[in-house]
């Protein structure tokens, strides 16, 4: 019998008794290989891990052998103690599995091997060990963002660095460690701004009222040279309705929309010529009963020092919707202000009570740039969803769709 059909019906039985469940019988009749109890395959592997009480060094790639002309592996899983699942690679020939993903530091393992002699009949071996501890002055802390609370549902997922991480496999490291979820589920994915900061953002708005859960998993692995992933804080924060404000520079009108319904329509001033106020989305940063604005804050030489009231922030440099009593006369026909969005204060009052932050500014066909996508608050939106998932180490030329788990172990080809 040529070894390639035996592999096969191997591996479909396999899968048929996992299917099956433990106290399912082998197929095939009676006599079979696989209807007999799995044999110690101690004699049949080696592998690269400590001896007795030894520590295994977490730098070191694990690696499982087959020993003899008449065994093979056709299997391996190696977890540690929180149920953390270790890459790896099966060769096709079933004569050697290594990780592909670095161990965690001061981890204890459990790695569990599939064996098959050359009569097909299956082995089973589980060894256990144990990894040092890494350098205690090269932890990577991860600090997520927002706080805990309710947003809006445009409020992108901020995961700050202590320390600077460069390269692809490093990034896609610390990427995969980070995890988001949220109840309803939503299509999402993390963007490096910088080495030090990443953002995450799903591929449309939040749904609304979910609960969005943030956690990492970087404690103990290697992120680099002697950087090691620290314990983070998890995040939990729930979304309320969808609040989106769509201010046209061009009619001087913003129209206000609950979940997609109009709930105000609001006549507006923004950036007379030279302080046109910036076109795209821009997420409310937070709000300010009252803010003193100068000429001097901005730059302009057309000098004014006012006390602003119900003043929303939406940009780092300034922006805000604000109450303007003093160009009532020119809202909803001209452009005055410095670039922020000016109503009366009855409507500055209301849009203050209405919005929370994380929800949604959006500014159309004013003669201003663009809001760009980063370093002046948070104009995440403005990517498109194609470009966003470029800024993932992960998902860059991957196909589109929602991201996949890391397979913990290959199965020889056949």
């Amino acid at each position: 019998m040529s070894h390639s059909p035996r592999i096969r019906t191997v591996l479909s039985c396999t899968m048929l008794v996992a299917a099956l469940g433990a106290g399912a019988t082998a197929c095939g009749s009676d006599g079979h290989p696989l209807s007999a109890k799995p044999y110690d395959a101690a004699g049949h592997v080696a592998f690269n891990g400590p001896v007795g009480s030894k520590k295994a060094d977490p730098d070191e790639p694990l690696e499982v052998t087959a020993q003899g002309d008449d065994a093979r592996i056709t299997d391996v899983t190696a977890t540690d103690a929180m149920g953390r699942y270790l890459a790896g690679e099966l060769s096709a020939d079933g004569s050697r599995w290594h990780s592909t993903a670095p161990l965690a530091a001061g981890a204890h393992y459990t790695v569990r091997v599939s064996t098959e002699d050359d009569e097909g009949a299956p082995g089973r071996k589980v060894l256990t060990f144990d990894t040092g501890a890494p350098e205690k002055k090269k932890r990577l802390k991860v600090t997520f963002g927002p706080e805990g609370g309710k947003y809006g549902v445009g409020q992108p997922v901020t995961a700050s660095l202590s320390a600077p991480v460069k390269g692809k496999e490093a990034r896609a490291t610390v990427e995969r460690s980070l995890k988001v979820r949220s109840v309803p589920a939503a299509e999402g994915a993390w963007h490096w701004v910088d080495s030090e900061t990443l953002h995450y953002r799903p591929k449309e708005y939040w749904p609304t009222h979910a609960t969005v859960t943030v956690s990492s998993n970087l404690e103990g692995i290697k992120v680099g040279d002697r950087l090691w992933g620290a314990e983070t804080k998890p995040l939990k924060f729930t979304t309320g309705d969808r609040i989106e404000a769509v201010t046209d520079a061009s009619s001087h009108w913003m129209t206000v929309y609950r979940n997609g319904e109009e709930i105000n329509s609001i006549p507006v001033t923004t950036g007379k010529p030279g302080y046109s106020t910036r076109n795209g989305v821009k997420v409310v940063l937070g709000k300010e009963y009252s803010v003193r604005m100068t000429s001097a804050s901005i730059g302009s030489a057309d000098f004014y020092d006012k006390q602003v009231y119900y003043a929303t922030r939406v940009t780092d440099s300034g922006e805000y919707v604000h109450a303007a009593p003093w160009s009532v006369g020119s809202q909803g026909y001209a452009n005055t202000s410095h670039g922020c969005i000016g109503m009366s204060t009855g409507n500055a009052a209301w849009f203050y009570e209405t919005v929370r932050q994380g929800d949604l500014v959006k500014v159309i066909n004013s003669a201003g740039e663009d809001m760009p996508t980063f370093g002046n608050g948070l104009g995440d939106w403005n990517a498109s969803w194609k470009s966003w998932r470029k800024g993932s180490a992960l998902l860059t030329g991957a196909k589109e769709g929602p991201a996949v788990a890391d397979a913990a172990r290959l199965r020889p080809q056949v």
